[in-house]
């Protein structure tokens, strides 16, 4: 590490030199403009380049590539923040290219640009400035908590085509978690906060750390909304009216567990925890009353339905305890 004295210059003005060493490598010179960003804790980010951005590009050979293994990688590459990517062989297979198109509908930003039959290139359209990550883990929330209420009612309606739908939804919570972590990960290998000014390095993380566990609480719901297509008879409705209210009690701890993470609130974290906790004494008797069911078919779905349930109130405490970590800076 390097230090600088702090000059002054005109009667106003602070000056610091620039190491010369990293402005060769970074190609700066007299005249050439940097842009200055201030960060929440205090730090100073100097980037060299202002205008021009350098497009990152990562191009794979497809040749031989299974479907599975295709997919994995260009969610890798897009994580690492690449910002297009050029796939090539000297004939790209209908399967490969329905996978690219595939993942890009997973994706948020990346976009088919080109086609041939021996090369595809996708791009990343999307400006990071357009998402700040608080609205992003909102926007993931009431998702996941309009899929988790839509799923109970159609497990008591029976309603098909409502549980479709609460499974098509997870596509985009998944859509946006991933787009937190590439932005995250671009964070930390040096890129700019694309909310700094609101946001610290170390709030990102804990934003980032929540995103999960709310992702988690999606795939439980498409699981309930999966068990609520394939139940053949209506549930007792004694059962239901338990599984409603419970299934409505987790719900509004995990809004706020989200909360005490938007307002680090350790009394509201500390308060959702010691409730979920208290909750399940009545998981266990509603498992019990499930056990004494006729049906067997009914059983084993209503038994997913409550561990799912279970689950969703575990991962609740789990956004708590991460506000906690959270808030325990600022006292």
């Amino acid at each position: 590490m390097e230090t600088r004295k702090v000059q002054q210059t005109g009667g106003s003005t602070y000056i610091i030199s620039l190491p010369k060493q990293w402005a060769e490598k970074m190609g700066i010179e007299t005249g050439t403009r940097v842009s200055m960003q201030a960060q929440p804790d205090g730090k100073l980010l100097i980037d060299p380049i202002l205008e021009g951005r350098t497009i990152k590009t990562k191009r794979i050979d497809v040749t031989g590539y299974e479907a599975k293994a295709l997919e994995r990688d260009i969610i890798a590459a897009y994580l690492y923040g690449y910002d297009r990517i050029e796939f090539t062989s000297k004939r790209i297979l209908s399967e490969q290219k329905q996978v690219i198109r595939k993942v890009c509908y997973k994706l948020i930003g990346p976009e088919i640009i080109e086609e041939s039959s021996n090369c595809v290139v996708i791009q990343d359209l999307l400006n990071p400035n357009e998402l700040h990550i608080k609205k992003g883990i909102h926007r993931m929330f009431l998702i996941t908590g309009s899929m988790q209420k839509d799923a109970i009612r159609a497990l008591k309606t029976g309603d098909h085509d409502l549980a479709l739908d609460v499974s098509q939804r997870d596509d985009e919570v998944d859509r946006l978690c991933l787009l937190i972590s590439k932005q995250f990960r671009s964070i930390l290998c040096g890129g700019r906060m694309p909310d700094s000014a609101e946001t610290s390095i170390e709030e990102y993380h804990d934003f980032r750390m929540a995103a999960g566990p709310i992702e988690r609480i999606a795939d439980h719901s498409q699981r309930m909304a999966t068990v609520a297509s394939k139940m053949k008879e209506p549930v007792r409705e004694d059962v239901m009216e338990v599984i409603e209210d419970l299934s409505s009690t987790y719900m509004k701890l995990v809004g706020q567990a989200v909360d005490a993470l938007y307002n680090s609130d350790t009394t509201l974290a500390n308060q959702v925890i010691d409730s979920i906790d208290d909750i399940h004494s009545r998981v266990r008797e509603l498992r019990s009353s499930i056990l004494k069911l006729e049906s067997h078919e009914a059983m084993i779905a209503l038994g997913t339905i409550v561990d799912s349930l279970s689950r969703i109130g575990d991962l609740g405490a789990n956004i708590a305890e991460i506000a906690i970590n959270s808030a325990i800076r600022d006292k």
